[in-house]
């Protein structure tokens, strides 16, 4: 897929550095627990100040009005800035609101984690047909060229609802029930920069034109931001999370950033951390230097022309399913039910749930089974029922299964290799599947 005249300000190699930070990186020494969001997590915005709980001010101060909470910059150095108290460990997360325009403004909604997966929206001021959509693995800024736009008409005068189903194996954005973009674990680098960490959800606006930014920076956000001509508003209407591994807390049981070694305390408990209940209040520091223009990663030196995106392969080879190619959809996107998920597997002594998601049109896939089917059967059903969970349990995340995308990234990577998973804890007759899918049509 060529890069549009929009796309190829996201798209230079290693030119770069990572403007993440964690204030504990797990992958580089022992840090706290990561308090757990609840099963349920909804903000309505439009309720005021005073019902805004499990959120915290890290930069300026919002504005609450019928239409929602007001981020807006008035001048120089004002970023204002929302984070999550809590994490969710994969799970659905929607957010309703209408981008800020404005040269150089970027309106932008964030997934990240304390060893730096993330996972991005931004909108870019002055462009009013798409979104953009990026992610990064452990803070992985060697290349820029992951970035795809999602067409939406009209962001910053409509309201419109973005979100991401993030699981195990897959994820996909969203945009008002439409799935997009799907980025698969193995074509993420065999899952090395596929985001699988406990993350927090920010949402802020900032000036990536302001003067005092890199030039590749401003470049990327459309130009100069001119002050005079603000203020500059993005205004959010509600967010809505489903956390497909509820509990208390979230323990990092080893230094290798991977998803088998997050440990769920208290699995089960859907109501998470105390801290869901927190009553959001102002921060009290300064915007300059902060906000999200501080916390995501974006360009910072001048992209070069042309270029394709392929993760994994040689740039310029392609396939029936990868990136760019839209694969046929039957339906829209539905909100998963925090009740009644679409699918779960069967790990560690309970069953999981996994979203399920739209396969390619093309493809072979290959599975290894573990256990022993009944005689006389060839497979058997996975449950869609979930049994509950003990909350004094420890739980392990689940591996990958089957689902497939719309529009997958790059080319396949190789297979994810198998976790060891205690035989004891698989009972007879029950399938415990790991799915690689490649394209050949």
């Amino acid at each position: 897929m060529r890069f549009t005249s929009t796309l190829v300000a996201g798209a230079f190699a290693g030119l770069a550095y990572a403007q993440t930070h964690t204030d504990c990186n797990p992958m580089e020494k022992t840090c706290p627990k990561n308090p757990a969001m609840a099963k349920e997590f909804n903000t309505d915005f439009k309720a005021g100040a005073a019902s805004i709980k499990g959120w915290k001010q890290t930069a300026g101060s919002l504005a609450y009005t019928s239409s929602g909470a007001d981020f807006t910059i008035n001048k120089k150095g004002e970023a204002p800035t929302i984070q999550s108290e809590t994490y969710l460990q994969f799970g659905y997360v929607e957010v309703k609101c209408k981008a800020s325009a404005g040269q150089g403004i970027i309106s932008s909604i964030v997934l990240q984690s304390e060893d730096l997966d993330e996972v991005d929206w931004e909108f870019i001021g002055t462009t009013k047909t798409n979104v953009q959509m990026n992610y990064f693995g452990k803070g992985n800024t060697t290349t820029y060229d992951r970035m795809l736009e999602g067409a939406v008409s009209n962001p910053q005068q409509e309201f419109h609802t973005y979100a991401l189903n993030w699981t195990a194996e897959s994820l996909t954005w969203i945009i008002d029930s439409k799935p997009v973009r799907t980025l698969k674990y193995a074509d993420a680098v065999g899952g090395k920069n596929y985001p699988q960490t406990p993350m927090t959800v920010r949402i802020g606006i900032w000036a990536g034109g302001d003067p005092n930014n890199e030039k590749g920076v401003i470049e990327w956000a459309g130009g100069v931001t001119d002050y005079t001509k603000g203020p500059y508003t993005m205004t959010i209407d509600s967010v809505k999370v489903i956390n497909y591994s509820p509990g208390t807390e979230y323990e990092w049981t080893d230094k290798t950033g991977s998803f088998q070694s997050i440990k769920v305390i208290g699995a089960g408990n859907n109501e998470g951390s105390p801290a869901n209940s927190i009553i959001l209040s102002s921060a009290t520091a300064a915007a300059t230097g902060g906000g999200l223009g501080s916390q995501v990663n974006v360009p910072t030196a001048t992209p070069t022309a042309g270029g394709e995106f392929h993760e994994g392969g040689a740039k310029g080879t392609k396939t029936p399913c990868s990136e760019g190619e839209t694969m046929p959809l039957t339906t829209d996107f539905s909100e998963p039910s925090s009740t009644a998920l679409p699918t779960a597997i069967f790990t560690n002594g309970s069953y999981v749930p996994v979203a399920s998601e739209t396969p390619c049109s093309c493809g072979v896939a290959t599975v290894t089974v573990i256990g022993t089917p009944p005689a006389g059967s060839s497979a058997l059903p996975i449950p869609t029922t979930l049994v509950a969970v003990s909350s004094s349990a420890s739980l392990v995340v689940p591996v990958p299964t089957p689902t497939g995308g719309l529009m997958t990234d790059t080319n396949p990577a190789p297979s994810v290799p198998e976790p060891t998973i205690p035989a004891p804890t698989i009972p007879v007759g029950v399938l415990t599947a790991m799915w690689q899918t490649r394209s050949e049509c």
